[in-house]
């Protein structure tokens, strides 16, 4: 089967999608349904988890640095960017939401870089703690929620290395058809196996160069596929990803979210060109 065409020309040249493509996000032409994650409440914004109250939206950028000017993003003009506060441990969180019509394989590829904010004449490169990607699922006996990060640094020391979430947190039922919890925080993680990676950090804070990420996972099997960034691929067979029970109201659901979250009292950025959403199975390049 030949690769999908797309009137958004050359935006899939650089992403390898499977048969049916379901979204190709180019942030070129806005935020195309990327939002906020908002903490779950009834009757009262109070009910809102404490560490879910200041997660920050994303936002259009065109990489407007202070000393090199305006970059633009990979592929044009704008990229989605999330910015946390300055402030260790602040968090600032994409989502899309949307639907899965047929339980078969499923890729999410996006290009993507991340940076603190240059407040400094320094390298920086320890600001960031960590940024990452996870999905948010749900067939009719689970709610599926894989998470992968490439944690930064922690503290002084760098750690370059990806890691996953397998147990959730107890969940805090807000009434008896809410219920809420917090999934990213800086608990709970495991080490990818071989999951040490050295990414390109160019020598300043206003410099970033483009990364790959591509994520396969089985929607029939509730299990990862597998992971790739830049060069490097990684099978998913020892990859667990946070499992529960399923949750009322959310059959089928299929969320995609992007997070990063700071090490230090400098805000960090996580910048995205292009996200791409595609379903069944491989295709060739003629």
């Amino acid at each position: 089967m030949s690769r999908p065409l797309l009137t958004s020309a050359g935006l899939l040249d650089d992403h390898r999608p499977l048969s049916r493509v379901v979204l190709a996000d180019d942030f070129d032409h806005g935020l195309q349904g990327w939002t906020l994650l908002t903490g779950n409440y009834e009757g009262s914004l109070d009910t809102v988890l404490p560490e879910q109250r200041d997660f920050r939206p994303p936002m259009l950028s065109n990489l407007t640095m202070w000393d090199t000017g305006t970059a633009g993003s990979l592929h044009g003009s704008y990229a989605m960017k999330l910015a946390t506060r300055a402030r260790r441990d602040s968090i600032a969180v994409a989502l899309k939401r949307l639907t899965w019509q047929r339980a078969e394989p499923i890729r999410i590829e996006a290009w993507l870089t991340s940076k603190p904010e240059a407040t400094t004449m320094t390298l920086s490169d320890r600001d960031v703690r960590s940024f990452g990607i996870f999905l948010d699922l749900q067939d009719h006996d689970h709610r599926v929620m894989p998470h992968l990060r490439f944690l930064n640094a922690d503290g002084d020391r760098r750690q370059h290395r990806w890691q996953y979430k397998p147990a959730p947190r107890r969940a805090t039922q807000i009434s008896g058809e809410t219920r809420t919890h917090f999934h990213l925080g800086n608990d709970g993680w495991v080490d990818v196996p071989g999951g040490q990676q050295d990414l390109c950090y160019n020598e300043l804070a206003t410099k970033q160069n483009w990364h790959h990420l591509t994520v396969d996972f089985d929607l029939a099997t509730m299990r990862f596929l597998g992971f790739a960034f830049n060069d490097r691929q990684w099978s998913g067979a020892e990859l667990e990803p946070l499992t529960m029970p399923a949750w009322p109201n959310l059959d089928t659901m299929l969320n995609i979210g992007f997070w990063v979250d700071a090490n230090t009292d400098t805000r960090s950025f996580l910048y995205v060109d292009s996200v791409v959403l595609s379903t069944g199975e491989e295709v060739d390049d003629a």
